[in-house]
Order: structure tokens, then sequence, then C-alpha cells
């Protein structure tokens, strides 16, 4: 594979396998079948999950496009039960505040009243794993400056979506938990101002007993509009 210099642009050859259209079909059946079974879990069993599950399924948001190829993401995972429990404590007593204190306004009390949730995240001292992912605002550069780093938001939120994926398709549940604020991430992980906390997923295999709300996804006529129309 020869990489040659376009624009100032270092290009290689792609050729993606020509995958014939009905397999394609199939294939895309199969993930969406795969992917309508997924839920998000409260209730984690024990079983210990192991490293290298963590490593893929980070590998596999390592694959997202994003803002200028910048990457803005880290993922800090742990599986130490002191800095769970530390991280169960920080996170519940900014949920009390919200759910007890009134600091959520009454709209969006009433948008969650059907998922039941409330400020007990006691399944954080449970999940084998806590895996953080932080987005950066800028990247510290080998000179001592900092780079600014653009659609943030966005490519950290594809790279968190892949992420979720993979965990799926190995058997694993988590939760897409943004206790609000989330400052204490930064004080726990050690991470530098340069980053901050974007969502916190417990990961974990689902409880024997889980349950989850019994809830419907739209339908793919209110999702999907095709222009002009027919």
């Amino acid at each position: 594979m020869i990489a040659t210099l376009c624009q100032h642009r270092i290009v290689i050859p792609y050729s993606p396998e020509q995958i014939p259209i009905d397999l394609g079909l199939e294939r895309g059946r199969e993930l969406l079948t795969a992917l309508d079974q997924r839920r998000s879990v409260r209730m984690f069993s024990e079983q210990p999950v192991p490293w290298e599950a963590i490593e893929i399924a980070v590998a596999a948001a390592n694959t997202a496009p994003s803002g200028a190829h910048q990457q803005p993401w880290t993922f800090v995972a742990t599986n130490d039960p002191s800095t769970k429990h530390k991280i169960r404590v920080a996170a519940e007593a900014e949920e009390r505040e919200n759910y007890e204190g009134g600091r959520l306004p009454d709209a969006w009390r009433e948008a969650i009243a059907p998922l039941g949730t409330n400020s007990d995240k006691s399944y954080l001292d449970v999940v084998p794993w806590i895996v953080v992912a932080f987005a950066q605002k800028s990247t510290p550069m080998p000179d001592g400056t900092l780079r600014k780093n653009y659609y943030v938001n966005e490519s950290v939120g594809i790279a968190c979506g892949l992420f979720i994926n993979a965990l799926h398709s190995m058997g694993l549940a988590t939760l897409t938990h943004t206790p609000n604020p989330m400052g204490f991430l930064m004080e726990i992980f050690q991470r530098p101002a340069t980053e901050r906390p974007y969502i916190l997923f417990p990961i974990g295999y689902p409880a024997e007993n889980c349950e989850v709300p019994d809830l419907q996804r739209k339908p793919l006529s209110e999702a999907l509009v095709r222009f002009p129309v027919d």
C-alpha cells in the first residue's frame, strides 16, 4: 500500500469489499434485529467482564468519524471497587439535588417519570466496570500549545454510539448515565482541564431478575422522511 501526497493531504487507496445488495440488505436486517433487542439497564450482575471486552468496545468507538479527524475523546475505565464507590457516592449526591432537592424542572420530571429513575445509583457498586467517555475540548501538542478541537459533541456522540453497539454485540449491557453536574469525575479520574465528562457507562451483564420499562420505540414512519414524496 503506497501513500501519496494530494494537495497537502496524505491519501491511500480505499477499495472496500463489494457486497451484493441482497446480502447487504440481509446483514442490515440482522443488525437491526440485534439492535432492537438492546435496552438500557439499571440492574446488573456481578459476573466478571474481561478487560478485552472493554478494549474491543473502545477500539470500535475509535473507528468513529470525527471533525477534521481530531478524535476528541478519551475513555477511562475502572474496575476498582474503591473508585466505583467514590463515583456512586458523588453521583448520588448530585442526583439527590436533582430528584429531591428540586433542581430538576417540572417538565423534565414529567418526561422521565415513565422510566422510574431516582437518586439510587447502587448499581455503580455492582457493575464489573465503569467507563467514562471524556470529550477533549482541546488537545495538548508536543510544543506545549493547545489545539482547539471542532465538532466535539458530534464526534464524541458518534463514538459513544459505536461503543454501545460493540458492548451489545458482546452480550453486555450498559446505561448512558449523565449525572448533572459531572465535574466530580474530573477529580476522581484526575483528568486534565482540557477534557470534560461526556457520558458515564456502567458495564456488565444484566442481572437474572433484570427488569426494564415497557417502552416502545417510535415507528419508522415518524423517524424517516423521504423527500420529495412520491
